[in-house]
């Protein structure tokens, strides 16, 4: 028998009459701050659950089934969710520090103001997502962004390798020094050469260095 247990009050929230939840179906559980830091959690069907809060710290997600689950303000620090389905999820103010997420499904899920710092959503599907939070140094190479919501985003550092960004919204998003070799751009242009904030380097070099004789010009 498993209790599953609220991770402040220790209130039982859930109890399981198995040894683990690996695989389980727990589609709709109520676990609003449950604690299952570090359990294995593989292949669970928690599809449309309450997870808002809930440490999932160190947790094994893979190819869990978490579509339209309310995971807001949870803990996924270093949680492997490697293959997820994670369509419509909610994951406003989640962290999401160096998450696995890796070839799972993100389509359309709010992820507003969470915290995906050198998360790996390497091929990740993330088209039509809210992803307007931290992604400083996340693996991105190959990731689906299309129409995906990145305005004011913090990408700094991010590798965004070969990622597919038609149609995204990118609007005061921080892109200093990603990886945005052989990505596809916001109108749908393959990029091959010189990134974005390699051009923006050069900008402001060039007006720190004008030729002489605009100075000369000007005297």
């Amino acid at each position: 028998m498993l209790e599953i247990r609220h991770r402040k009050s220790h209130v039982v929230l859930l109890q399981v009459d198995a040894d683990s939840l690996a695989g389980r179906k727990m589609s709709g559980a109520k676990l609003h701050g449950a604690d299952l830091a570090g359990l294995d959690l593989s292949g669970v069907d928690l599809i449309n659950s309450d997870l808002r809060e809930a440490d999932l710290q160190g947790a094994n997600l893979e190819g869990a089934l978490l579509n339209g689950a309310l995971l807001d303000g949870a803990n996924l620090m270093h949680a492997n969710l490697c293959g997820a389905n994670l369509t419509d999820a909610h994951l406003q103010h989640a962290v999401l520090v160096d998450a696995k997420l890796s070839h799972a499904n993100l389509r359309y899920a709010q992820m507003h103001d969470a915290i995906l710092c050198e998360a790996d959503l390497s091929d990740a599907d993330l088209s039509m997502a809210d992803l307007r939070g931290d992604l400083r140094d996340a693996k991105l190479v190959h990731a689906d962004l299309r129409a995906a919501d990145l305005t004011s985003a913090n990408l700094r550092g991010a590798n965004l390798q070969e990622a597919d960004l038609t149609g995204a919204k990118l609007g005061s998003a921080q892109l200093a020094g990603a990886n945005l070799s052989n990505m596809i751009d916001v109108r749908g242009h393959r990029v091959t050469q010189q990134t974005a904030p390699q051009k923006a380097r050069r900008r402001e070099k060039e007006k720190l260095v004008r030729p002489w004789w605009r100075f000369w010009a000007r005297a």
